[in-house]
């Protein structure tokens, strides 16, 4: 009899251990997300001062932590004010899907791109990374742009860069298959871009949202956001923006 309760005594302890990691894992696996926000200075606003104009981003600070930041994305009316990083030559592309800017393990990871785009935004396609958090951080609020009212009010997007500001254009939202689009179309060719560019305008997705009357040629800057969705796992959620504006910042 002694003995069985010892047993018990011994399997209530392992099932509470189990217990509490399993909790561990949900609270690092599905609740963690990165805080840039203690990279923006604080800056003197007023109620006219435009929100795209709050960025003042300690560069100094945030590439003295990581030497891999680069540019900082924002999406006016999402959760997304981001830093942005690209891994260098001796990681995996995907360094950065699980690491935060201190190289540690966190589920929620870092927006990233990968080495396949240039840093400065200047290849036809560029393509960024982040994860559908359950918490509505990373990439997940970038799910509003399924609503046809919230896609039709929202227009801009903003990529910051050292003295550097990029305004896009918000034009197609679509639910999209799990491609690697770097890997799979050859942007270099005009017949391929032209032809990929007409796919973003008329996308094959039930719950596309686009702008009309936008025009894409050979010249034009496409920004894409890229995330899962709630459904299948092969399927992702995009964002896409054309470039509008290209200035220089203090």
């Amino acid at each position: 009899m002694k003995g069985k309760k010892v047993f018990w005594g011994i399997i209530l302890v392992i099932a509470m251990l189990v217990i509490a990691g399993a909790t561990c894992f949900i609270v690092l696996h599905f609740f963690s997300d990165n805080d840039s926000k203690q990279y923006i200075k604080p800056t003197e606003l007023t109620s006219n001062t435009p929100m795209a104009e709050n960025h003042n981003i300690d560069w100094h600070k945030l590439q003295e932590k990581n030497n891999d930041v680069y540019s900082w994305i924002y999406v006016p009316g999402t959760r997304i004010d981001h830093v942005v990083v690209q891994p260098d030559k001796g990681e995996s592309d995907l360094y950065y899907i699980d690491k935060n800017l201190d190289k540690n393990y966190e589920f929620a990871g870092t927006i990233f791109s990968e080495r396949h785009n240039k840093k400065d935004y200047s290849d036809p396609v560029t393509v960024l990374y982040g994860h559908n958090m359950i918490n509505g951080g990373m990439f997940a609020t970038l799910h509003k742009f399924k609503n046809h009212k919230f896609f039709k009010k929202h227009k801009k997007m903003y990529v910051y860069q050292p003295h550097r500001k990029l305004t896009y254009k918000i034009y197609s939202a679509y639910t999209y298959d799990d491609r690697h689009i770097m890997n799979s179309f050859d942007f270099s060719d005009p017949k391929i871009l032209k032809k990929y560019q007409k796919s973003t305008l008329k996308p094959k997705a039930l719950d596309k949202n686009v702008r009309k009357k936008t025009v894409l040629n050979q010249n034009s800057k496409i920004l894409t956001l890229s995330t899962c969705t709630n459904g299948a796992s092969n399927t992702r959620y995009l964002v896409q923006g054309v470039l509008i504006k290209d200035e220089q910042t203090n």
